[in-house]
């Protein structure tokens, strides 16, 4: 009664400090998991098993919040095209770099086989949108979008791709094969055809159900869908990343088919409502699960120099490959805010822990493990502080107008 409500209140004031010093509010929370845990093990506290098993949970249940919250928060126009189309190719392009790069790191390094290099490759390449759009906040309007974009792409590209490579590997089936691929493309299409049909029933569900409660009664349903789509080795999460696109541009996306059964004016407060309600959700979610996350992690540990080595080694590859793409593509060799902005966090600690469940994989002999990850996570929040704290937003200039009384009226539109 006296922990719970705190953590929450810690949290939220973890929230204030990070708006104020940018500081990223998950760091704080995993220090204060930390903490707790040194405390726990001071008094002889041992048995963790309930919090372990709680991890995976609220991690799954968390990425299904962040990425819907990031979905709805997607505003699709043709003005806006250019933008998207920029943020998803860099998403794409350095996600896949840096994939490759890794894998072939931690083949030299540590021996490790083709198959288990890229599986432990994905979830390191994964840029956490979680922290890195509250961080963009004061950034220039275009490179906050582009930030928006490109780390909710690479929530979904990451998660992906992880997906079918376990997918490939626990059928005994090839890494890259046109058949996959197809099956992949298809799968794809199947799920947006089913996300346009669950927007649909969404908008007949708020127009129709007259109880006070009925915003979780939807979250429920889309974890739902969710766990049947896991349970089929389906792209479950790209449905709900889709239902979430469909249902804040409803009125540019849906078939006119269906739009002329729907008021959409109507339920434009529910969604409102449905959106504050899904925010709200994440913050709770994502704070209980870097705080346990936090307070697995033991210090003593870290006693061996390897985490360290192997983080450091990581780091330095996705800050080249995002260095070098920003450049070329951008024509622009200076370093700019955008190079320090692609932290890592909760999808790829919630990936790590699939890893464990595999058993084609043995965990045991592989170095990489949560100490890395940790590292890798920490350090890159690190590098997103400095980057954001050295970038300062531009201010407009006020523009200055002559008066020409011979041309008052065009002068007073204006």
């Amino acid at each position: 009664m006296f922990v719970f409500p705190l953590l929450v209140i810690f949290s939220y004031l973890f929230d204030g400090i990070a708006r104020k010093t940018k500081f990223p509010a998950v760091i704080l929370l995993m220090l204060t998991g930390i903490a707790f845990r040194m405390l726990a093990d001071a008094y002889g506290y041992k048995d963790f098993k309930m919090i372990e098993a709680l991890i995976p949970v609220l991690g799954t249940v968390g990425l299904i919040l962040i990425v819907l919250e990031g979905a709805l928060e997607l505003e699709i126009s043709k003005e806006k095209l250019p933008i998207i189309l920029k943020g998803f190719l860099a998403a794409l392009i350095i996600l896949l770099l840096n994939i490759v790069c890794i894998s072939f790191l931690l083949q030299w390094m540590l021996s490790m086989s083709l198959n288990e290099s890229v599986i432990y490759a994905i979830p390191l390449s994964i840029i956490s949108s979680a922290v890195a759009i509250p961080s963009a906040a004061n950034l220039l309007k275009q490179d906050k979008e582009l930030v928006v974009y490109e780390s909710t792409f690479s929530d979904i590209l990451g998660i992906m791709m992880f997906n079918y490579v376990i997918r490939q590997l626990t059928a005994q089936q090839p890494l890259i094969s046109s058949t996959s691929l197809i099956n992949l493309l298809l799968q794809i299409i199947g799920v947006i055809v089913v996300s346009v049909l669950i927007t649909y029933v969404f908008y007949r569900l708020l127009q129709s159900i007259t109880h006070n409660v009925k915003f979780f009664l939807i979250l429920s349903l889309l974890i739902l869908v969710y766990a049947i789509g896991k349970y089929f080795h389906l792209p479950a999460l790209v449905t709900i990343f889709i239902f979430g696109v469909f249902l804040s541009n409803a009125k540019v996306l849906l078939p006119t088919f269906m739009k002329q059964y729907l008021n959409l004016g109507q339920t434009d407060k529910s969604l409102h409502e449905f959106h504050i309600l899904t925010a709200e959700s994440t913050f709770i979610v994502r704070t209980f699960f870097f705080l346990f996350f936090g307070f697995s992690v033991v210090i003593s540990d870290f006693v061996s120099v390897e985490p360290f080595i192997y983080g450091l080694s990581i780091l330095a590859i996705m800050l080249v490959i995002r260095y070098l793409y920003l450049s070329i593509s951008t024509l622009h060799f200076k370093p700019t805010a955008l190079l320090y902005l692609s932290p890592r966090g909760l999808i790829s600690i919630l990936l790590f822990l699939q890893i464990k469940e595999l058993n084609f994989i043995n965990n045991r002999s592989i170095a990489i493990d949560e100490r890395v990850l940790l590292v890798v996570i920490l350090s890159s929040m690190l590098i997103l502080i400095f980057g954001t704290m050295r970038k300062t937003k531009i201010e407009e200039t006020p523009v200055v107008y002559e008066f020409d009384s011979d041309n008052f009226e065009d002068d007073y539109q204006s």
